[in-house]
């Protein structure tokens, strides 16, 4: 559980790589224990890298790593890292290839198609690969990100109050940047592809408690990020 830690360093230091490398650490230590094989021979899409701290850590575990996004966010130290620009909303993701395991974090709440990403999956996993996709649901406490906790007050007069009242800029405007996603909707459209299989689910920041998330409207609020791993069903 690292839902504290996380609390406490953005406190004393902002999201900086120190706060994303102890959420990308912490993940890793979740896939080895429920079966992902790492390192050698494992090779990864970081889709959606942003600055790469996900990617950055499964490469230093010798993992082959492709890091794919819309612009290069790469710092410079690795100018000389396999990248590939590519618009996930509007463009086949399939094109990039395939790998042993798809990397998507905090990715999905920024789709406008978050349907069309789904269910390109399979296509991305050589057979028994695995996604690790992780987003912060609507109903999270951090749902609208910037603009959290007003978001409660839904996606339109949530952020209208938060710029009058609070009077801070945002980057993050509802369906726009921003699109309200819910946990069941998502496992309901996983579970309707017979290519893939959910092998687990939990909420990212205390993956311990997975249990609260068989509960299906709790689960909406308690869950700060749901984490899925997602396998390749082979056909039958």
């Amino acid at each position: 559980m690292i839902i504290h830690q996380l609390i406490r360093h953005h406190i004393r230091h902002g999201a900086d790589s120190g706060f994303y490398a102890m959420q990308s650490t912490d993940a890793i230590r979740w896939l080895n224990r429920n079966g992902v094989t790492l390192g050698e021979g494992c090779k990864v899409l970081d889709l959606g890298c942003g600055s790469g701290v996900f990617g950055i850590a499964l490469k230093d575990l010798g993992c082959e790593v492709l890091f794919a996004d819309a612009s290069n966010w790469l710092p410079e130290d690795l100018e000389d890292a396999s990248f590939q620009s590519i618009d996930i909303d509007n463009e086949d993701v399939s094109q990039l290839g395939q790998f042993d395991l798809v990397i998507c974090s905090n990715v999905l709440e920024h789709l406008r198609n978050q349907t069309q990403l789904i269910n390109s999956f399979s296509k991305l996993l050589k057979p028994d690969g695995h996604i690790y996709l992780s987003w912060t649901n609507w109903l999270s406490p951090w749902g609208g990100h910037d603009f959290s906790p007003f978001h409660y007050l839904g996606p339109r007069l949530g952020p209208a109050l938060y710029d009058r009242i609070v009077r801070k800029p945002r980057v993050l405007i509802p369906f726009e940047n921003l699109f309200p996603t819910h946990i069941g909707t998502t496992i309901k459209m996983i579970r309707a592809r017979q290519d893939l299989e959910i092998v687990r689910v939990a909420p990212r920041y205390y993956t311990e408690l997975a249990w609260l998330m068989k509960i299906p409207l709790l689960r909406e609020f308690i869950a700060w990020n749901c984490a899925i791993l997602i396998k390749h069903r082979a056909a039958e």
